[in-house]
């Protein structure tokens, strides 16, 4: 990999906790400010929350935003204006493109167990565009030993639209496999893992909720060095 990569560390991340709500927050977030991480390029926000069981996000209000919900483990309970109702569980990806506007709640599933996800917002490349609501089902299988298209600014592969162009990937590794990712010049991705432990090829490791930053051209080599899941977000 030729490029520099920039590392966060999952105990650097803020860190806020609502009785129900456990969140933590890669980037600048609510009442968590810093400055030298106030994004990565259109990727603004990357937080990791856990919820409590029968705990959830009232009904609130979002435009101009593309968010993206990726469940780990549990189910979400959701709703918006735009009469969408449904539970998100582990393999799920759900986009909404606020646009001018949409109101939802998000909410767990369960009375008896935590739901645990990742949160991500992209900005979008237009404004006050129509709201919409998408969700697919990406099985672990498909994610097995490669990058799974889940997310894309054409829907790609059977991927989710979003308004951006950017790429989110997915992936389930096992103990010692090996992936690749070839990052084009002019771009940048981002590498988040969910659980488990990857090795870089200049022998950085990442662990469950640690990220890198790198910039293209480059070529991203890893290696799992447990069970892993991982994203990585591929950006302009």
């Amino acid at each position: 990999m030729s490029a520099t990569i920039l590392i966060r560390r999952s105990g650097e991340r803020g860190h806020a906790r609502h009785g129900w709500l456990d969140s933590r927050h890669t980037f600048s977030f609510a009442d968590y400010h810093d400055p030298a991480w106030m994004g990565f390029g259109p990727l603004r926000v990357i937080n990791e929350d856990r919820v409590a069981p029968g705990g959830g996000f009232a009904p609130h209000r979002h435009a101009n935003m593309e968010i993206i919900s990726y469940v780990v483990d549990g189910g979400l309970q959701h709703r918006d204006s735009l009469g969408t109702g449904s539970v998100i569980v582990p393999g799920d990806v759900q986009c909404m493109s606020a646009g001018s506007v949409i109101e939802h709640s998000e909410f767990n599933a369960s009375q008896d167990a935590p739901v645990h996800f990742l949160q991500v917002w992209i900005q979008p490349d237009r404004i006050n565009a129509s709201p919409r609501y998408a969700q697919e089902h990406f099985p672990a299988e498909s994610r097995r030993g490669r990058w799974k298209l889940v997310a894309s600014p054409d829907g790609a592969q059977g991927s989710l639209p979003i308004r951006q162009d950017a790429r989110m990937f997915a992936t389930v590794l096992d103990d010692g496999e090996a992936l690749a990712h070839a990052l084009a010049a002019g771009r940048r991705a981002w590498l988040q893992v969910v659980r488990g432990s990857l090795r870089l090829e200049d022998a950085t490791v990442l662990a469950a909720g640690d990220a890198v930053g790198i910039s293209g051209p480059a070529d991203l080599r890893l290696r799992a060095e447990a069970a892993t899941e991982a994203v990585l977000f591929d950006l302009p």
